[in-house]
């Protein structure tokens, strides 16, 4: 394997995020997201707030199968929840922006769309909405969802005559309209285990697909597999081990929200703030980020975030930006290239850890678990985790 991946990772340390005169900065991005545009339950300006307070630096709006555009109109539910929601919306955003009718049946609101909404939150070196959508399909009642993100226009979601044929005609799709558009956009794997629709042995033959959602917030996708089905982190191994010995590109893992709910919160709810990726670039722009992403330079986290992050071509050295009172325990795991699964070679509790790599190692990635209790978890007891990219050596 070439050590492309390796030298495209070399940097120095990275800097302090909001430091907007650094040639490098951590941008943090939630990459699926949904509104009531599609199956969620939030206006999509109430929800770019949400992010933007919260730190946010960049988020794609995924709706299934539309984009944010053209006109329509939601019926509000008659509970007081819903409707306690659409009087929120009007007194945070007023009446000239918020266009309703309402008679003795039903109380509905046009949606405004990206167009239009995105000049209220993005802001240079600051917010970013990236332009996405979610093929939504499906194969013999499992579903296939592939996230497609910095799209330009809507792709309609392809059917096929098997699970991978499925999975290859969406991809296939992506990459077709981002060679005839000439904008970076790529597709993204949602939750293989929801409805435990899509195992390793589907992923490994596909073609032109780099990223996966390692983590997913949805109640509903497994993450952790179950007693005879593999967890999402298992899978990414044995994938990327495969593609080691087939000479294919890496396959990354993204954390994500996959967020429906925003009035109801639990672990039975899919809430925001769950996972997200930690993008290291020089700008905050669709072009940047897809370019840092491609290169896997950047990291999935449910809370754990890196001060620093560096790749030799003697190891890897990483820096914990500590909580108070929080304890952090590093794992690095490394496999050879005849290996079906990663073993985990060092675990060094502290905020920062250097891993030397050792011969026979040919795929290496560290995995981060504090202390810390993660807010509103996926599942109950999960704590704040981050993992890095897999590093491939020659």
């Amino acid at each position: 394997m070439r050590t492309l991946i390796v030298l495209a990772l070399l940097s120095l340390v990275a800097c302090v995020p909001d430091d907007a005169s650094a040639p490098d900065r951590w941008f943090k991005g939630n990459l699926h997201t949904h509104s009531l545009w599609s199956d969620g339950d939030e206006f999509p300006e109430v929800i770019m707030q949400w992010y933007a307070d919260q730190g946010y630096h960049f988020v794609g709006l995924s709706d299934h199968n539309i984009l944010q555009e053209g006109e329509k109109w939601v019926k509000i539910p008659n509970n007081p929840i819903r409707r306690g929601a659409f009087e929120a919306y009007l007194g945070q955003f007023g009446p000239e922006w918020v266009q309703y009718r309402e008679d003795s049946t039903a109380l509905e609101v046009r949606l405004q769309t990206l167009d239009v909404y995105r000049s209220l939150f993005e802001r240079p070196d600051s917010f970013l909405i990236l332009k996405s959508e979610e093929l939504t399909s499906r194969f013999e009642g499992k579903p296939v969802h592939i996230n497609v993100t910095n799209v330009d226009s809507l792709i309609p979601a392809a059917s096929g005559n098997s699970l991978l044929e499925v999975m290859q005609n969406n991809i296939d799709a992506v990459m077709a309209r981002r060679a005839a558009s000439g904008q970076p956009m790529f597709p993204h794997i949602n939750h293989p285990n929801f409805g435990w629709a899509i195992d390793a042995a589907v992923m490994k033959e596909l073609k032109n697909e780099r990223f996966f959602e390692v983590y997913n917030g949805h109640p509903l996708v497994h993450n952790y597999g179950d007693s005879t089905r593999q967890g999402t982190e298992a899978m990414w191994d044995e994938i990327n081990l495969h593609y080691l010995r087939v000479g294919k590109p890496l396959m990354y893992g993204l954390a994500t929200d996959d967020s429906h709910n925003y009035h109801s919160f639990g672990p039975e709810y899919s809430n925001a703030g769950r996972g997200w990726v930690q993008v290291r670039a020089d700008k905050l722009t669709p072009d940047a980020l897809i370019a840092a992403l491609e290169a896997g330079d950047f990291y999935a986290s449910t809370g754990v975030e890196l001060s620093a992050y560096e790749v030799s071509e003697t190891g890897i050295r990483l820096e914990i930006l500590p909580a108070p009172g929080v304890t952090y325990t590093i794992a690095f795991l490394a496999a050879g290239v005849e290996d079906e699964a990663t073993e985990l070679r060092e675990t060094i509790n502290g905020n920062s850890a250097t891993y030397a790599f050792r011969p026979g190692d040919r795929l290496v990635r560290a995995r981060i678990t504090s202390s810390k209790d993660k807010h509103n978890p996926f599942k109950p007891g999960d704590k704040e985790m981050a993992w890095t990219q897999p590093i491939a050596l020659p």
